[in-house]
């Protein structure tokens, strides 16, 4: 499971359950099943109409992503470079073959193939970038049928507002605050509910996918650089090195502050000194 997920969701529940426990008489006042399927009914409508079918059902199986913690292997992918650009300094191609049977990374199998295919470098490198970039477009478009979802669920909200008004001036007359409760309980409801899942259900989904894209783009990108180093026939220490750097984490890029720190230490040290 993903732990930010986990966390979001729980702080969510703790959110919502402590507005309608000291909020609200009656926790069940914020229960409306009408105003709540006009939002739905209506959003999965729209976005029904906005979208081909297969799209909609590829990303309702991508809500499974946000609550696993996926993992892009590319300390795994690191290592099979590595382990291939040693074989390939040597010359054994059968060796490389054999190792590329046992990559788990299609994008990474098809670079090295087409490198022992004598390949020219150019017509690699334009192959393996038009793969990152319609990765890049199918993914972000994934993310943005959320990010639609996301706009279209208030303006239903909106919509069940308008209802729930019309219907709470049908029977203004007649003053019975039976009848006109629960049509003004619609009007705001839905209101409520379009807010709700726009802004804790339909954007975070959007945002997470967009995340999920951004890491495995770095993952392709590295095994781009790593092939690109492998057909100029870098030394494997260099191609290890260079890859490392694809996942070593630096607070600051510019300045280390542990290093600053032990400066001004040594500073003070001269300083104080007789």
């Amino acid at each position: 499971m993903n732990p930010s997920t986990i966390i979001g969701m729980f702080a969510s529940v703790v959110l919502l359950v402590s507005v309608l426990f000291f909020t609200a008489e009656s926790p069940q006042s914020f229960l409306n099943l009408p105003g709540l399927a006009i939002v739905l009914a209506g959003t999965m409508a729209a976005t029904f109409i906005s979208y081909p079918l297969k799209e909609v059902v590829r990303v309702v199986r991508l809500v499974g992503l946000v609550f696993r913690r996926e993992n892009t292997y590319i300390r795994d992918d690191i290592k099979e470079l590595v382990d291939i650009s040693r074989l390939w300094f040597k010359g054994d191609v059968r060796a490389v073959e054999a190792a590329l049977e046992k990559a788990r990374n299609p994008f990474l199998r098809t670079g090295i193939h087409l490198v022992i295919a004598n390949t020219k470098e150019e017509e690699i490198f334009d192959l393996l970038r038009w793969r990152i970039a319609r990765l890049k477009a199918r993914e972000h478009a994934e993310a943005q049928i959320f990010r639609t979802m996301a706009t279209y669920a208030p303006a239903f909200g909106m919509i069940g507002t308008l209802v729930g008004l019309v219907n709470m001036l049908e029977v203004m007359e007649s003053g019975d605050l039976h009848v006109i409760g629960p049509r003004m309980a619609v009007a705001l409801l839905t209101t409520f509910y379009g807010i709700l899942l726009a802004n804790l259900v339909f954007k975070p989904i959007a945002v997470k996918l967009e995340r999920r894209t951004e890491e495995r783009l770095i993952a392709m990108n590295m095994v781009l650089e790593g092939i690109s180093l492998i057909t100029k026939r870098r030394l494997p220490s260099f191609i290890e090195e260079t890859l490392n750097s694809f996942v070593a984490n630096y607070h600051d890029e510019i300045r280390d502050p542990s290093v600053a720190k032990r400066d001004a230490i040594d500073d003070q040290v001269q300083n104080a000194g007789p």
